[in-house]
């Protein structure tokens, strides 16, 4: 079946078990478990005009299926996960390969003994090789940050060649901070490859759905039990009811409609945003895209190429390529890292995360504490940076809890 669509005036929230706020893979995975395993009726409101959030892929007037908000690989370690969305899809095998564009030559990222000898020549990259494998081990991924607290010079040659030349622009256009003042966990995931594999994951699974990312959305959400809302705001239909005056009170319910909804209510939009930024915005990154077509087959030579040393952009993707359409022209899309400063035009879509953001975030999930049918989940949610197959897993893991709380009578859904 078709998606369920109902405009938001026609809903009676009374009539749902629970409310998904977001359509992306946090909340439909939840929405769809939550209906198909537990037999909940089930309201999704989704802020955008579509389905899928972030995900959202559609044609563009040149007939490439183009991502809009930015390219999206498929890939899991998580046997779990991949049955899961295959479902919903026929499934393309793909793997993904990134260059980075070295002042006009193209090198293999992540690092690797590839990348070794483009960088270094064949005979200096032997030796550089012997090392890393003698240090580290063959076929590992070492951090760039391992490599500098190594005190080889051999390492050292290395890890500086990696940090000025793969990491350091990039970081600074990608996240707008120098090096220093990104947090750990990000500069943890620069690796360098000890391996002569290309691929950019090495994941058990990898692939794209055959039909596109929406297609996929549009399966999942295709249950009866399940209506959508599109765009239609949760700061607009929920009203928060706190416990008393104060700027830090808890919540006491969450209406729709002037009545308390106490069915399960799952939320993956910013949780700044559900309290209209009382404490100040939360910091994100936000991303600008712009699409070029050209009359011919390939425009890269691979799907993404990452612009390490030179440009404004960060990347260029070609979409062709992970999607494995056939045509005679190609669309390209550059993107740009931007400040987040404007929550009605920008899309949040990086947490800048380090201490104290994550404790301007944590003032604002403690309101939500007091609440036991409130549960948020997902990147903007949750303040932290999430690989799809992660939410995916975390979302068959809630609504199973929820489920479970649901047939013990721990909560209730008041009719």
């Amino acid at each position: 079946m078709g998606v369920s669509y109902i405009d938001f005036k026609e809903v009676d929230a009374t009539t749902y078990d629970a409310i998904v706020v977001g359509s992306g893979f946090a909340g439909a995975v939840t929405a769809r478990q939550l209906a198909e395993r537990h037999g909940c009726r089930v309201l999704v409101i989704e802020k955008r005009p579509h389905i899928a959030g972030n995900m959202y892929d559609e044609y563009d007037d040149a007939g490439i299926l183009v991502h809009r908000y930015g390219p999206h690989i498929f890939h899991t370690n998580e046997q779990r996960v991949f049955n899961y969305v295959r479902q919903f899809s026929g499934w393309i095998a793909y793997q993904h390969h990134v260059l980075a564009d070295w002042f006009g030559t193209y090198m293999p990222v992540p690092f690797n003994k590839n990348s070794l000898e483009i960088a270094f020549g064949e005979e200096r990259a032997a030796q550089l090789i012997a090392k890393l494998v003698d240090v580290f081990g063959d076929e590992r991924k070492v951090t760039i940050n391992e490599l500098r607290e190594q005190q080889d010079p051999d390492l050292a040659e290395i890890a500086d060649f990696v940090y000025k030349n793969v990491f350091l622009y990039y970081t600074q256009k990608q996240w707008g901070q120098t090096p220093d003042q990104v947090d750990p966990s990000v500069t943890a995931r620069v690796p360098v490859f000890i391996s002569r594999d290309d691929r950019y994951f090495q994941d058990t699974y990898q692939g794209m759905p055959a039909l596109g990312y929406t297609a996929l959305f549009e399966a999942m959400l295709g249950y009866d039990g399940i209506d959508v809302c599109l765009s239609t705001d949760a700061t607009s239909v929920f009203e928060l009811v706190f416990q008393d005056g104060d700027e830090d009170a808890r919540l006491s319910a969450i209406k729709v409609k002037d009545t308390v909804f106490t069915g399960p209510i799952i939320y993956s939009g910013p949780l700044d945003e559900l309290f209209v930024g009382r404490f100040g915005r939360l910091p994100y990154r936000s991303l600008d895209f712009v699409y070029e077509t050209y009359e011919q087959e390939h425009k890269l030579p691979c799907g993404t190429v990452n612009y390490t040393v030179s440009e404004d952009y960060t990347r260029i993707t070609e979409f062709k390529y992970l999607t494995a359409q056939s045509a005679p022209n190609t669309t390209i899309m550059k993107e740009y890292s931007r400040a987040y400063e404007d929550p009605e035009t920008q899309i949040p879509y990086y947490a800048i995360i380090n201490d104290e953001n994550r404790a301007h975030y944590e003032r604002y999930l403690d309101m939500t504490k007091s609440l036991s049918n409130f549960f948020p989940l997902g990147r903007l949610a949750e303040y932290r940076y999430y690989n799809m197959d992660r939410i995916i897993s975390l979302a068959l893991d809630l609504s199973a809890e929820i489920g479970d709380k649901l047939a013990a009578g721990e909560m209730r859904v008041e009719r």
